[in-house]
């Protein structure tokens, strides 16, 4: 059973509607069910000339509002919507009584045995629905707090489920999204859009914030995305962003400026104070521009890493003119830096090195030498850039990656979301409520694989699994290694751009991690007790099965390693219709025609 709650400035209108045929004529027989007195005296009565007079109820609904006089809301009518659902027995009008009664008490607006409430009625006109109006003063002056009616009127719809035996519905447990507003459907209709603006814009927020790693990342990839962003700084502290919101091009009020959602106003965990909880570290410092704080070191190949700190450094260097802003621009992305002095100047830094934080009890760091990166990246090479800017700009992350790379960068990908899955199916058995935060994860790296690959099954899944991702009541889960897992997982994704050539094969054993990761999240989810946010993680579940290949069998389950290459081309042997047009068409590309791996190369003797 469902409630919904609106707000009004006029009664007379409201019943003269409920006791209409409405638009399409569905209303039928409307008669008053319950109310603050007997049922008969309040029913309005029929004239001669078959109208309803509707003085005598509306009189008796309105006399309280003039004792607030300038203390009177702005909307005074209280207006709930209670429908069953459509599987649900046809209740009597003796029961719809009892569940007005009781959403009206658990709302505090007329709690029972309280003669002095606030007045109001209960209007069938169907089968499966009653409307409760009630006006916002009471009889003896005092003006009644509606804070928080709609949580109060969802654990009313609980009780009555229970009690006459209805469908069971989600707890008001503040998880799901912000729906779109009738208004905003109806004009996204009007403009041809396939959903409206404000289920759009939730979308591009959350796979940008899924791909970023810092507040400027995250901003950047929602304009190259095309969205409008405006920034709120704090009226106190100069300079402090305290907020943001974003507007859909195209989409405007009636005045022709553009229409402007908060983060809040499209999920509860899109605020800039909660993304910035995605960004922090384990000792809640945030890294505000640290390019490898959200990648564990653990599920990356030597190749990924190498190709991740070259893109680092590239970035570094095309935002610094001197050498030494250069490295410090590199300390600040969370990278280890070695310069290599002179010997014959002292002072002068003649070269550097990079490498990965040691985390996970490492002995070692693995230093990479700038020329060794790439021949434009040595020390020499990029002063001459800085002195001679035209040179030439550097080339992209999509032209820097090769193939090869891009393979490495989805085989890790896919190694993280199994090393999390095995780590949320050992808290099956333990401690169900522990893996939280690789839930909250899991939404990041569903985006990031939508985004990158195109596939609309894996997008579908994306928006179903959205409810399943967040904690009950707004509260932000402690970071844990499987959650720190998957968004390497979405972070490598993000890295590797629109998919191409030969990634293609990897996408598809990710997409079998994946499946295994939402079946164990929506088992964690029903060991909680958290039916809706289990059945959502099953719909994304079933979304990404439609996305990998026909025949199940001719798909590997990816271990808990990353697979090889040749795996991937072998499991692509019957590639899926969904993926087809991402299919490249070059010989090099194609599945080999015989599973025998090819023969080594013998070593020459030394």
């Amino acid at each position: 059973m469902i409630g919904k709650v609106l707000r009004g400035a006029r009664v007379q209108g409201l019943l003269r509607y409920l006791y209409g045929p409405s638009a399409n004529g569905e209303h039928h027989n409307p008669h008053i069910v319950a109310g603050f007195e007997d049922v008969a005296d309040l029913e309005p009565g029929v004239g001669p000339d078959g109208r309803r007079d509707f003085r005598h109820v509306e009189g008796l609904l309105t006399q309280p509002l003039a004792l607030l006089g300038e203390r009177n809301y702005r909307k005074p009518v209280w207006h709930c919507a209670v429908r069953a659902a459509p599987e649900d027995p046809v209740l009597t009008d003796g029961q719809w009584a009892q569940i007005a009664a009781e959403i009206m008490s658990r709302t505090g607006l007329a709690p029972t045995g309280d003669v002095g409430s606030v007045r109001w009625i209960a209007v069938r006109h169907a089968d499966d629905h009653v409307h409760i109006v009630a006006t916002l003063a009471r009889p003896d002056g005092v003006r009644p707090e509606v804070w928080n009616d709609g949580y109060r009127v969802r654990d009313a719809c609980q009780a009555v489920e229970e009690r006459f035996g209805l469908r069971s519905t989600a707890p008001a447990d503040r998880t799901a999204a912000r729906r779109p507003k009738r208004g905003e459907t109806e004009k996204a209709v009007r403009r041809g859009q396939a959903v409206p603006s404000r289920t759009l814009l939730r979308r591009k927020v959350q796979t940008a914030a899924a791909g970023a790693c810092s507040e400027s990342e995250f901003f950047e990839r929602l304009q190259a995305d095309g969205v409008l962003v405006r920034q709120r700084f704090s009226q106190r502290t100069a300079g402090e962003l305290t907020g943001y919101a974003v507007a859909a091009p195209g989409d405007v009020n009636a005045d022709g400026q553009p229409v402007w959602y908060g983060g809040g106003k499209l999920a509860s965990d899109l605020t800039l104070p909660k993304l910035r909880h995605r960004w922090a570290g384990a000792d809640g410092t945030v890294r505000g521009s640290s390019a490898v704080r959200p990648l564990d070191g653990r599920h990356l190949s030597e190749r990924t890493k190498r190709a991740v700190l070259r893109t680092t450094v590239r970035r570094a260097a095309d935002e610094a003119r001197t050498t030494n802003g250069f490295l410090g621009r590199l300390q600040d992305y969370g990278l280890l830096v070695k310069v290599r002095d002179s010997q014959h100047a002292p002072g002068q830094i003649t070269g550097y090195a990079v490498a990965f934080p040691t985390d996970h009890g490492e002995e070692e760091p693995t230093w990479h030498a700038g020329s060794r990166l790439a021949d434009d990246l040595s020390l020499t090479r990029l002063q001459q850039r800085w002195t001679s800017p035209a040179t030439g700009p550097a080339p992209t992350i999509d032209d820097d990656l090769t193939v090869e790379e891009r393979q490495a960068f989805y085989d890790d990908a896919a190694r993280a979301a199994a090393h999390a899955t095995a780590h949320l199916r050992r808290h099956l058995a333990t401690n169900p409520h522990a893996g939280q935060d690789a839930c909250w994860a899991a939404s990041d790296a569903l985006h990031a694989a939508a985004q990158v690959t195109g596939n609309h099954h894996l997008r579908r899944a994306a928006d179903a699994y959205d409810r399943a991702a967040r904690a009950p009541y707004g509260r932000l889960p402690r970071p844990s290694p499987a959650g720190n897992a998957l968004r390497t997982t979405a972070r490598l994704l993000a890295l590797t751009g629109v998919i191409k050539d030969r990634t293609t094969v990897s996408a598809v054993l990710l997409v079998s991690s994946l499946i295994n990761l939402l079946d164990t999240i929506a088992e964690l989810r029903r060991l909680q007790r958290r039916q809706a946010q289990a059945e959502a993680a099953r719909r994304a579940a079933s979304q990404v099965r439609a996305a990998r290949p026909a025949s199940p069998d001719n798909v590997p389950r990816p271990p808990a390693e990353a697979a090889t290459s040749s795996q991937a081309l072998l499991a692509m042997a019957a590639f899926p219709s969904p993926w087809a047009p991402l299919l490249p068409t070059t010989p090099s590309c194609s599945a080999p025609s015989s599973p025998t791996p090819p023969a080594r190369p013998s070593r020459p003797r030394r």
